[in-house]
């Protein structure tokens, strides 16, 4: 089987460092589907617009060679110390490096065949597969068991953001930018604070320590 992009993602995420470890936590992410040259035909969405969410299919593009795929990965819901079998991760580093993801529909353009959606969690320019709609009568599955998800709670982090620095970006970013740095974007086994961390967000470079639980933004540059 042979497969081709047929989109790419406009993301504020410049790289992959930052983004949120799962689709929807950080649903005031805006991004935007653009179709490839190839697939820009309006009838393919045709009935779209009565659907509220999408599933995206894309490719982890942003994990260079990494060499052969492991059988076995460390999540980080797990601190990053613990090894469980690939197939029972969302690990990016995969036999097929596919990824999938749910996000909502914020508006679509069938003139220039381009979708904008909420909550993704994919870096810029990323290559889309294909999109399915979301059907929530078998699609949402309310009492799955998770494995080792559901006996980890995830403690988000206190966010210091000085005002500043908040205003270089727009109030809507600088809201989403804030929700995606109480999730920690840091490695799991990495807990320095006097370590500085930065990522590319909305072409900006964003610049923080933590230290215990709370986060605190000390640059925001071009």
């Amino acid at each position: 089987m042979t497969i081709e992009p047929i989109a790419r993602f406009h993301s504020p995420f410049g790289e992959k460092f930052g983004i949120p470890r799962q689709s929807g936590l950080v649903e005031e992410l805006k991004g935007k589907i653009v179709f490839e040259p190839g697939f820009r035909r309006p009838e393919a969405l045709k009935g779209l617009e009565g659907f509220s969410h999408l599933w995206i299919i894309w490719a982890f593009d942003r994990n260079g060679t990494g060499g052969p795929w492991k059988a076995t990965v460390r999540p980080p819901r797990l601190g990053g110390n613990e090894n469980v079998g690939v197939f029972a991760s969302r690990s990016p580093f995969r036999p097929n490096p596919l990824g999938l993801s749910a996000v909502k529909i914020a508006g679509i353009d069938k003139e220039n065949c381009s979708i904008e959606v909420l909550g993704a969690d994919l870096a810029d320019g990323t290559a889309i597969y294909d999109i399915k709609p979301y059907v929530k009568y078998c699609d949402s599955i309310p009492d799955a068991a998770c494995g080792f998800v559901d006996g980890k709670a995830w403690t988000g982090l206190e966010v210091v953001f000085p005002a500043p620095l908040r205003e270089k970006f727009s109030p809507e970013d600088a809201a989403a930018l804030e929700k995606v740095l109480s999730m920690d974007p840091r490695p799991r086994y990495q807990d320095d604070p006097a370590k500085q961390y930065g990522m590319l967000y909305s072409g900006m470079n964003v610049r923080f320590t933590v230290d215990g639980g709370v986060l605190t933004v000390i640059s925001v540059e071009k």
